[in-house]
């Protein structure tokens, strides 16, 4: 198991509360689920898993209301399905007869610095850990990825830069707040059914400790 630590920032960010069913409203901070999606960004293969263990918030938590054109549907699975198994079907969906505007309460001018440790899970892994230790570490010293890591929205590119020693980096931002129920992430064990899980978010002196988080769901 090895621990890596990845500085992320952007200008916007969303990490949308699922009970917000129309509007996006985001969580005050990053959720481990989105800090998990950007280590996997950079490196994604089925013998290791990412566990995110810390979260510090290293600028002021801002906000910003965007009211922004959003498409208010999405193809169906069903009609997908029936057109692999026809060979032909319509599947397109014309955003200018579906467009809807809605208005979001997202995050400006975030950063995050990310710890998270690589674990093996794959036979492949357990017997050859450095080949995707050093993997991961060239690919983030170089700033390369298999997709581009985003800020709970596609839209909303994510910066990164691997951290060498996080000891010599500026501290987190000097505030504590208990920031409620938070998403966690999902539980894949059942895959037609996945699960959220949920934990209470403590945040102390701009660090959201992820070891004695006590997860839910």
């Amino acid at each position: 198991m090895d621990r890596f630590c990845l500085e992320v920032s952007g200008d916007f960010a969303c990490f949308t509360r699922p009970e917000m069913k129309v509007e996006r409203v985001s969580y005050d901070v990053m959720t481990p689920s989105a800090a998990r999606s950007v280590f996997e960004a950079i490196l994604w293969k089925p013998a290791v898993r990412w566990e995110v263990r810390r979260i510090e918030v290293l600028k002021p938590i801002r906000w910003i209301s965007v009211r922004r054109n959003e498409v208010a549907s999405k193809v169906s699975v069903r009609n997908a399905q029936t057109a692999m198994g026809a060979g032909q079907g319509k599947l397109a969906l014309y955003v200018e007869d579906d467009r809807q505007q809605r208005a979001g309460l997202f995050l400006r001018d975030v950063a995050y610095r990310l710890h998270a440790d690589l674990v093996a899970v794959g036979e492949d892994a357990f017997d050859n850990p450095a080949k995707y230790r050093e993997m991961f570490q060239r690919r983030a010293e170089k700033g390369q990825c298999v997709n581009q890591p985003y800020l709970g929205c596609r839209e909303f590119a994510a910066r990164f830069r691997l951290v060498g020693d996080p000891g010599d980096e500026a501290p987190a931002i000097d505030e504590s707040r208990d920031l409620g129920w938070m998403l966690y992430d999902m539980d894949f064990s059942a895959v037609d059914d996945p699960k959220p899980r949920f934990f209470r978010a403590d945040m102390r002196r701009g660090v959201i400790d992820l070891f004695s988080a006590q997860v839910m769901g």
